[in-house]
């Protein structure tokens, strides 16, 4: 249905003076609040600015249901040289906290992949141990012979200055992640 007015103020105006004999409900959707105004088909808004502002602020105060005070992910660390491997294992070492490293490659697709999975596992356990990675392209080859490393991405945990465990992650990222969830409570 289409409204023919020889003048758009006018229109605007009856439309706007009904709207405020009747006030709109707040759209409740997905456990979010739409209240958006509507418009004429001119351009024209039926509620004032102002007016939008004050019903946002009263109708859609909405709580969320998870913890804000936690990450959703943490990003890995690098490791450079053999020498930062030995100061991080030495402070893993002096807090009695374990530590994962990723050892990955820049050029291999499932590393890369894999990568955000680990972040995201990492949130989850941020505090009971930190998360590391090593591009075993950008670092000398005596730190990847250090780490006993053969095939990417490798995940390995530390514990007390030596590795205690690792997951080779050559098969899908889901099946990685819960490999290394499974590790992670073995020793944590």
């Amino acid at each position: 249905m289409s409204i023919l007015s020889p003048n758009s103020h006018l229109l605007y105006r009856e439309l706007h003076h009904r709207d405020l004999q009747q006030p709109q409900q707040p759209n409740w959707s997905n456990g979010c609040c739409s209240n958006l105004t509507k418009t004429c088909g001119f351009g024209f808004d039926q509620t004032k600015h102002d007016q939008l502002k004050k019903i946002v602020k009263r109708d859609c105060k909405v709580a969320a249901f998870w913890d804000l005070s936690r990450p959703a992910f943490v990003e890995m660390e690098p490791i450079t040289d053999a020498d930062l491997l030995d100061l991080i294992l030495e402070k893993a070492k002096q807090a009695s906290q374990p530590i994962v490293i990723d050892w990955m490659a820049a050029w291999c697709r499932k590393c890369i992949y894999l990568k955000p999975k680990l972040e995201k596992l990492a949130a989850e356990y941020d505090t009971k141990l930190k998360f590391y990675c090593v591009d075993v392209n950008n670092v000398p080859q005596a730190l990847v012979k250090r780490g006993n490393i053969s095939k990417m991405p490798t995940i390995q945990l530390w514990k007390d200055g030596e590795m205690k465990a690792e997951v080779i992650g050559g098969h899908k990222a889901w099946l990685v992640i819960e490999e290394v969830r499974e590790m992670i409570k073995n020793f944590v």
